[in-house]
């Protein structure tokens, strides 16, 4: 990398660096903090090159590469990360440097009389340099120790600088203990003198007090409270909801650790008004009124609430001041669906596939057609997912911001992370997958139902007459289908042939999960949970369909296609729906109470279909075999 910009056996001194104009370069830079160095330096050494001085070019770039890594501070090994990493390649790290340009750097670095640049270069010394020389670590520490305490400096790397120097200290032990004691000391006074208008830096200097406890005093514990509360009364009464919210907040968390709860649960009750404030304040606003949010604020309201100890809880009204916010909740819910608005997209030509479906059960015999009927389509679990993550890469801002789904009368019934930006999965990101796997899974259905599934359904409706007693037959000698359950689930399936779809999907949704928990329990998985009484429960189908056998007994396809119709708040969830009465009459009319019924007629006839071909399986029915 380096090679690029310079002779790579160049070997530059101190007296280059003396030459070089670095002081000028620095005193040019635009902004404080490294990138602001950083960006002084880049332009000073490509002036150099270009004029043809490649040794005064070498140091400039040296120093600008230098202040050009990111400062993470958590890291004792690794605390410096490349600016920018891109496909073909990225901005220096500590390993970039020679052992002869370490050596440069630990020539100079005793004659710099800027804060940041000695800082850097000291601590790049300290960390690469064999065998380590703790003098190195202790200029970096009192460089460090030069940078302003104060709100814009802060911002610009102030704040990682200090982190760093109380870390360094901190790692050195007794060689630099009255280093530490002098680094706790001025931060005590920064945020003693920290006021309401120097925004969060109050709260972020107590919070570096609070990861470095060594800087601590007992003593200054409760005052450190004290002045946080203090602040939050202040940004109270300028009507700054957010910023009074996070003080009240970190107060309450420094009584906590002066083991004073009442004084701590005093500030959590202070952290849920700030909530209840903001939530009137979106809701009584001149421009652009909104109980969508206000409901969001309403709930944030009542989970701060919900974590005062019971002890306090009588103290402060807890309960009933929770009842009086949850009756808020559910206004702005209400009313946050009429601010809803319906997005439409250009319809596509299903014609085509229309007809390729009717022909496919036209003029076959009823058992032939059936058989169509049910091979009319198969999801296969593994694309939609590659499916979901394909599309959340090319329109990241699509699974950057959360998302909540809310039910008919506006309570909130899902929500769904953002996902994170790091190279590593979490939890949150596959949450953000299963809900773009949902919401593909649901175009498919809509698209499978109208353009397939309806379309056959009225030819196999004129060509046969089919009756209950046949389903019923059909469904006892379908293996997936338990031999006590034969006759509700041909009802069932009768019913939505029927065109029934109400009495289809209320008497099917609990044979699904019954089907499920059969055959979990013939796999010899245990279905049940026992409680503090000793009184055994079985659990639901959401709870059942998260066992790690499920996906080896039923397959990975039809396993999603179960979570995803019956059990997911993000889909239509119509297990729940119909076991609360929660589903509307056109709910059980819709597309994927449609889809739900011709499923269960798929899954048991093609059982069926299996049994009579001496046990053939098909990967999804696996049960059946």
């Amino acid at each position: 990398m380096c090679g690029e910009r310079y002779p790579k056996d160049l070997i530059v001194t101190a007296e280059d660096f003396s030459k070089s104009g670095w002081k000028q370069a620095v005193a040019s830079a635009k902004r404080e903090g490294y990138a602001g160095i950083w960006s002084a330096l880049s332009e000073a050494a490509k002036k150099a090159m270009e004029e043809g001085d490649k040794s005064k070019g070498k140091v400039l770039w040296l120093l600008a590469d230098a202040c050009s890594m990111m400062l993470k501070p958590e890291s004792n090994n690794e605390p410096f990360k490349p600016m920018m990493v891109m496909p073909n390649g990225r901005s220096a790290i500590p390993e970039d440097f020679s052992e002869a340009d370490i050596k440069f750097f630990a020539e100079t670095a005793t004659d710099i009389d800027n804060p940041w640049l000695q800082a850097r270069l000291a601590d790049v010394v300290w960390l690469c340099a064999t065998p380590r020389d703790p003098d190195f670590a202790k200029m970096a520490i009192d460089a460090y120790r030069k940078i302003p305490l104060d709100k814009d400096t802060w911002i610009s790397d102030g704040g990682e600088c200090w982190k760093r120097a109380a870390g360094l200290a901190r790692m050195l032990g007794n060689g630099t203990r009255e280093r530490l004691k002098e680094i706790g000391e001025s931060i005590m006074n920064a945020f003693d003198s920290a006021g309401a208008d120097d925004g969060y830096l109050a709260l972020w200097l107590s919070d570096l007090l609070d990861d470095n406890t060594q800087l601590l005093i007992r003593d200054q514990v409760r005052p450190i409270a004290e002045h946080l509360e203090e602040l939050a009364h202040e940004i109270e009464k300028t009507g700054d909801q957010y910023r009074c919210r996070d003080y009240f907040d970190r107060a309450a968390k420094w009584f906590r650790n002066d083991d004073d709860e009442a004084k701590a649960t005093e500030m959590t009750v202070a952290v849920a008004e700030c909530w209840v404030r903001e939530a009137e304040a979106r809701i009584a606003a001149e421009q652009n009124p909104s109980h969508m949010v206000a409901a969001s604020f309403y709930e944030n309201a009542i989970q701060t609430y919900r974590t005062i100890p019971r002890a306090q809880r009588a103290l402060h009204k807890v309960d009933e001041r929770m009842a009086e916010l949850r009756a808020k909740l559910s206004e702005s819910g209400k009313r946050a669906l009429e601010e809803m608005g319906t997005i439409t997209t250009e319809g596509i030509d299903i014609s085509e596939m229309v007809e390729k479906a009717r022909d496919s059960v036209r003029g076959k015999s009823a058992n032939d057609a059936l058989g169509a009927f049910a091979g009319l389509y198969q999801i296969n679990a593994k694309s939609i997912r590659e499916t979901a993550i394909k599309n959340l890469k090319a329109h990241p801002l699509t699974g950057l911001f959360p998302a909540t789904v809310r039910s008919r009368d506006g309570r909130v019934i899902a929500k769904k992370p953002g996902m994170s930006l790091g190279d590593s999965s979490s939890e949150d990101d596959d949450a953000a997958i299963q809900a773009e796997m949902i919401r593909n899974y649901s175009v498919l259905v809509g698209i499978v139902v109208q353009a397939d599934i309806v379309p056959a359904l009225e030819i196999l409706i004129q060509e046969h007459r089919l009756r209950e007693a046949d389903f019923v037959g059909l469904a006892s000698q379908s293996p997936i289908v338990p031999k006590d359950r034969a006759r509700l689930f041909g009802k069932a399936l009768f019913a939505g042939y029927d065109q029934d779809f109400v009495s289809a999907i209320h008497l099917l949704a609990p044979q699904i999960e019954n089907m499920v928990r059969f055959h979990l329990k013939d796999a010899g998985v245990q279905t049940t949970c026992l409680d503090q009484k000793g009184i055994e429960t079985e659990n639901g189908l959401s709870t059942l369909m998260e066992l790690p056998e499920v996906e080896r007994i039923f397959g990975p396809d039809l396993a999603f296609e179960i979570r995803a119709i019956y059990c997911n708040a993000m889909g239509p969830n119509l297990r729940n729906e119909t076991a609360h009465g929660l589903i509307t009459y056109e709910g059980c009319q819709s597309i994927f109470a449609v889809y739900a019924w011709w499923l269960g007629l798929r899954l048991v006839f093609i059982a069926y279909w299996n049994s009579l071909r001496g046990g053939e399986s098909d990967k999804e029915t696996e049960v059946a075999t």
